[in-house]
């Protein structure tokens, strides 16, 4: 049968996007032409705020006093786990050095990126987390140069945790600066800090558009839109567990898609059930954000079996999957599509969020389906060489002449003629692109 819904969204994440591409537009265009002084009227405009951009090593040392040891210890510990994967992730990508014909040698060589600009949300919630996911990946990565930036609260600047978790990370610069401003500050090279080669991390509709229009100018880690998450469930499940994985996830934004594929019907009557109950007992920001999302974006439906859920999984794309299903092995093997993958109830996502070790920064909106997360291989750009001895040239130089002639590309075929007639002087070579 084809899936059933028991509730459907009446809005996607792009029915808002408005006029966000000219306000972003304008906003890059004033901050590149105008520089400092145009980021600092935004930032007055925007995060309310006219105090220090650069954070000296006096603030930063102010901020970390006021953070309590035990969220210190914390951040330590997703910090560790966070660099011990990363360290894993990085040591899958090597040099190497290959002998294709004897005396044509090729290579690969894995070199980061000179600076990074990491944005870290402030706005509607402190994350801190983002700081690090982005800085920590980034430093494992080898990047000389990592900027932070974050919306300061008004009238106060950065949160205390914020600054703390860039510096322990490895920022070399934290910057007061959010919004597109932010960005703009990063991708120009503004205050004082090198143009970022890539600019990356989660952000509101303007920070990702921000990111999608300076991409070619810097490199993104990917353009992303409000975060989603979907789970597939069997009749198993915890229906309790379910929804509460659901509602935290709905709670980021009034515009976080979350959806629920089950095959066993009573659990999706239960779960949507208990949704309601679980967004009202939350504080009333996270209530509002909930509400929202859910009654907008929020889908839940019923397949025939476990074939057609994943079938509807991998059409979704989702940035974070769960799955609280039996045979986890076999789902582990069957899915294609997602940003991360939460394997039983014994996770869930909110643990990939924070701590876990496992990157957060993840493709939205589909974008699963082409490409994964943040890593240390996203700051890292795999590049290749060759040499060659005179030999091992030839019979590359004569098929290269004769492509290049076949492709009409006359220099092309002329740079190969000349190391030949060098090379092989008593030698002739046929050289057409005639069959």
């Amino acid at each position: 049968m084809a899936r059933e819904y028991l509730k459907k969204a009446t809005l996607t994440p792009r029915s808002d996007e408005g006029e966000t591409k000219q306000i972003v537009a304008k906003i890059l265009e004033d901050i590149e032409r105008g520089g400092e002084d145009a980021a600092m009227e935004y930032a007055k405009k925007f995060d309310r705020y006219d105090g220090n951009v650069r954070l000296t090593s006096e603030d930063i040392d102010a901020a970390t006093a006021l953070v309590p040891q035990k969220l210190k210890d914390d951040i330590l510990f997703a910090q560790d786990n966070v660099r011990r994967f990363a360290e894993v992730q990085k040591a899958t990508v090597a040099d190497v050095e290959y002998e294709i014909n004897p005396g044509l040698v090729a290579g690969q060589k894995a070199i980061p990126v000179t600076a990074a600009g990491c944005y870290v949300p402030a706005g509607r919630y402190r994350h801190i987390a983002s700081a690090i996911m982005t800085v920590t990946t980034a430093k494992v990565a080898g990047c000389e140069h990592i900027t932070v930036c974050s919306a300061p609260q008004p009238g106060v600047g950065l949160h205390p945790a914020i600054v703390y978790a860039a510096h322990v990370c490895g920022a070399d610069k934290i910057m007061a600066i959010g919004g597109v401003q932010g960005i703009a500050s990063m991708a120009f090279g503004l205050f004082d800090q090198p143009k970022a080669n890539i600019i990356v991390g989660p952000g509101n509709q303007f920070v990702a558009e921000a990111k999608r229009s300076l991409y070619g100018r810097v490199g993104i880690d990917m353009i992303a839109g409000p975060t989603d998450s979907l789970i597939l469930a069997d009749k198993g499940a915890d229906p309790h567990i379910v929804a509460t994985d659901l509602v935290s996830q709905a709670e980021h934004g009034y515009n976080s898609p979350v959806w629920l594929v089950t095959d066993h019907r009573p659990l999706a009557e239960d779960v949507l059930a208990r949704v309601p109950k679980l967004i009202a007992d939350l504080p009333e920001l996270n209530r509002e954000n909930a509400e929202a999302a859910w009654r907008d974006y929020a889908e839940v439906m019923i397949c025939s079996d476990r074939e057609e859920m994943t079938a509807t999984s991998d059409e979704y794309a989702p940035e974070h999957l769960t799955v609280q299903a039996d045979d986890l092995d076999w789902w582990l093997d069957r899915l294609r599509c997602y940003g991360s993958l939460f394997l039983g109830e014994e996770t869930t996502v909110s643990y990939g969020d924070k701590a876990a070790g496992t990157n957060h920064v993840l493709p939205t909106s589909g974008a699963a389906s082409y490409t994964g997360g943040l890593s240390v291989h996203k700051y890292m750009k795999i590049v290749t060489w060759q040499r060659a001895t005179r030999e091992g040239s030839k019979a590359v130089a004569e098929a290269t002449a004769r492509i290049s002639r076949l492709e009409g590309m006359e220099g092309h075929a002329r740079a190969a003629d000349v190391r030949l007639a060098k090379y092989f002087p008593d030698e002739v070579f046929d050289l057409t692109a005639d069959g």
